[in-house]
């Protein structure tokens, strides 16, 4: 049992029971307020929604000048745990991305602060919650459904290679960051998405969890018949393996020697590898355009 997963089986299991000295009062609360729905418009918007009895809510970016007439990329962008959308969104930096690069930008929140992904943190849909923003932004605000992303960072990073097998038709590709394909992924050879799904990904040589992430990558890339290229050097301290596969997809993975679990280029001071002049939130833009959905 990895560090996450003992998080989460101690985290996810913590709700308290209800107190039998609650006044009457609290016994009939007064009717929750509606839950906020977004308006497509530029700036920032907090959502919440009731979805399959289950508060959840997440944060919106569009950049200046959009109006849903404007059919635009989306990037959905995942936390690690525990954390919010807000969190990502300090991570990523892809606020300020969206905005030069014109792409709307989704922070989803976990529910108890985490994601269900492949080895931790919960036992919410969060597949089915994904497939229900995408279909809120395809629809409402016109999001091009050839190019639909995932990034994450940790549990966020798992939860873009659930979301790339699970929701293959959908994902053009994703961008997972100090995150793998491990736990039950790695058990079931047939797990792999049915569609092409190409994949960028930066990991650290010196995280715990770089052996899982490592035979992961490696996995993937077995199973999806890629042909990879001798690694290369991207900076002196980070190689770069670039793997075409059979399906049309694409694997490039950057391996950086002094990361530990962090995001290379990030944002904020907590998981923030800035010893580098690796940027993950820029390669991964720069791949994310130049992969779209490969409809077979």
């Amino acid at each position: 049992m990895t560090l996450s997963t003992a998080l989460c089986l101690t985290a996810c299991s913590s709700e308290s029971e209800p107190d039998s000295r609650d006044s009457a009062a609290a016994e009939k609360p007064s009717p929750s307020p509606k839950p906020k729905k977004e308006v497509p418009r530029p700036g920032d918007q907090s959502v919440e929604l009731d979805w399959k009895g289950t508060p959840r809510s997440y944060k919106v970016h569009a950049p200046p000048g959009y109006t849903p007439d404007k059919r635009l990329p989306l990037v959905i962008a995942m936390h690690p745990y525990p954390g919010t959308g807000d969190y990502a969104a300090a991570i990523t930096g892809l606020t300020a991305k969206a905005d030069k690069e014109n792409f709307l930008v989704v922070y989803p929140d976990g529910y108890n602060e985490g994601f269900n992904a492949l080895i931790c943190c919960g036992s919410e849909d969060d597949i089915g919650f994904l497939r229900t923003i995408i279909d809120r932004f395809t629809d409402t605000w016109n999001a091009d459904p050839d190019r639909i992303y995932a990034t994450g960072i940790s549990n966020g990073g798992d939860m873009s290679f659930k979301a790339a097998v699970e929701l293959h038709d959908i994902f053009a590709a994703i961008a997972p960051v100090s995150g793998g394909y491990i736990g039950s992924a790695m058990e079931d050879k047939t797990y792999v998405p049915e569609s092409p799904v190409s994949v960028i990904t930066f990991i650290g040589e010196l995280d715990k969890y770089y052996d899982e992430f490592d035979a992961g990558i490696k996995a993937w890339e077995k199973r999806l018949r890629c042909k990879a290229d001798s690694p290369e050097k991207a900076e002196k301290q980070t190689t770069r393996t670039t793997a075409q596969c059979s399906d049309g997809s694409s694997v490039v993975s950057y391996r950086l020697s002094e990361m530990t679990h962090q995001w290379p280029g990030g944002s904020n001071n907590d998981m923030a590898f800035t010893d580098t002049t690796v940027n993950a939130t820029d390669l991964m833009w720069e791949f994310f355009r130049s992969h779209p959905k490969k409809r077979t």
